[in-house]
């Protein structure tokens, strides 16, 4: 199957053969029939997946053109990062005419929810910012042919699942390339959670321009953290800062961590940028409130929530999908945060 083919056939035989059921079980549990036990619908989904069928679930014509509502989950609080995507999502949901039904919140990340939402028939689909499940809770979710589309992935997403995010590792490498020409070596990292995606991503990126430079990774230059926040990037900053060998810039996971980073850095006395440049990334609003203001990346956050539910609708429409991962452009922003590194001797 090329990749993007959202709309590979398998034939009742075939699947019948993979399971192991009758015919008349596979095709009642295709036709939508409720006289069908859960593991055996489940058995012929997941058959099905294995053997390539990915359409999405097509809903009846009455039940389209009623609205019916797109399942958007952010658990996590909707501040200046998450809110901009989530509120991007539910704008365009309301052009497309479809109401929103919101899972948000730091305690919806324990709350087991995919399981169920082919079963809620008041639902269309969905749309994922940073998951926080397994991809194998993903996998199961689209053999079951409901339609999602991921946000920000936390975690590699299947291949044929349609995901959007933006161009971390060249936003990083970016970045990191203007250091580099302002003439820092010794570039202290404050990454994000190990288990993410994006992290893994930004290191390579950062990593990257100074290796052009012969400059080779060192282990106690980088901090990762649990959670991307101002107090856990003061907290990294700190224990950067206070080496025998101090770094000459720091680079934050985001904005908020190198809001953290600029206090540590006032506490030692060290001025900003003429001792020590500091960067982030997002370009939320909390860069531009900083002295000075934070050099950073611009992640298209609006639009990221606009090109997720553009590639939903086409999902629901049945339109095959060219580009499943979509990956937008990043934009450098230089601010006063960032300066030549200090002189030596």
């Amino acid at each position: 199957m090329k990749q993007g083919d959202v709309t590979k056939r398998v034939t009742v035989r075939a699947v019948a053969a993979e399971t192991g059921l009758s015919i008349a079980t596979v095709s009642r549990v295709i036709n939508g029939r409720a006289n069908v036990a859960p593991h055996t619908r489940d058995l012929v989904l997941r058959a099905m997946g294995r053997l390539g069928q990915h359409t999405p679930r097509r809903r009846p014509a009455a039940e389209a053109a009623s609205g019916a509502a797109v399942y958007v989950r952010c658990p996590y609080v909707l501040t200046d990062y998450f809110g901009i995507i989530v509120s991007s999502v539910a704008e365009t949901l309301e052009v497309h005419g479809r109401p929103v039904v919101l899972n948000a919140g730091e305690a919806a990340q324990h709350a087991e929810v995919l399981a169920g939402l082919p079963g809620r028939t008041s639902l269309c689909g969905a749309v994922l910012i940073l998951p926080p499940e397994p991809g194998e809770d993903l996998e199961r979710l689209r053999d079951r042919r409901f339609p999602f589309v991921v946000v920000d992935p936390r975690t590699p997403p299947p291949r044929d699942v349609p995901a959007v995010s933006a161009g971390h590792f060249a936003g990083a490498r970016r970045l990191m390339t203007h250091l580099v020409e302002l003439g820092h070596r010794r570039v202290g990292i404050i990454g994000g959670p190990r288990h993410w995606l994006v992290t893994d991503h930004r290191q390579a990126g950062y990593v990257a321009p100074l290796a052009d430079v012969g400059v080779l990774p060192v282990p106690e230059l980088v901090r990762f953290v649990v959670e991307p926040t101002a107090e856990h990037g003061y907290r990294a900053a700190r224990e950067l800062l206070d080496l025998p060998e101090r770094p000459t810039a720091l680079v934050a996971f985001n904005d908020k961590m190198a809001v953290g980073a600029l206090r540590a850095a006032a506490e030692r006395g060290l001025r900003v940028p003429a001792d020590l440049s500091v960067a982030g990334f997002d370009d939320i609003e909390v860069s531009r409130a900083t002295q000075p203001m934070l050099t950073t990346v611009r992640q298209p956050l609006e639009e990221m929530g606009r090109m997720a539910v553009n590639l939903l609708v086409r999902l629901l429409d049945a339109h095959k999908l060219d580009a499943l991962h979509v990956e937008l452009a990043t934009e450098l922003v230089v601010r006063g945060s960032t300066g030549p590194a200090p002189v030596t001797y």
